[in-house]
């Protein structure tokens, strides 16, 4: 159960820090709410998947994967912003990672 709540603290924490540009731009709400859940989700996600390799490199390849849905959704309205989304993902992914790894043991 520690786990459990270790990784979503994670994951929390990951939401926080992807929404606080979004925030300080006033987009849209629902785009707020759904970038902090997925980044719960993926904490949850990343900690209790099981892939051979370290935990930054597996934070980083579920959050990029998990990230393709939103890309090719935001793609159709704003090309421009999937590169930040990709970027995001990828380093919050490696952090998230890296830290469930370390902590949710």
């Amino acid at each position: 159960m520690t786990k459990l709540f270790i990784s979503l603290g994670i994951g929390i924490i990951a939401g926080i820090i992807d929404i606080i540009p979004m925030v300080l731009q006033k987009l849209d709400r629902y785009s707020i709410i759904s970038a902090f859940i997925h980044w719960v989700i993926l904490g949850f996600i990343i900690s209790y998947t099981q892939l051979p390799f370290q935990g930054w490199l597996k934070g980083l390849i579920v959050a990029e994967i998990s990230a393709i849905p939103i890309v090719v959704l935001v793609f159709k309205d704003d090309p421009k912003s999937i590169y930040p989304i990709l970027f995001m993902s990828a380093i919050l992914g490696c952090i998230v990672g890296f830290s469930t790894a370390k902590f949710a043991i």
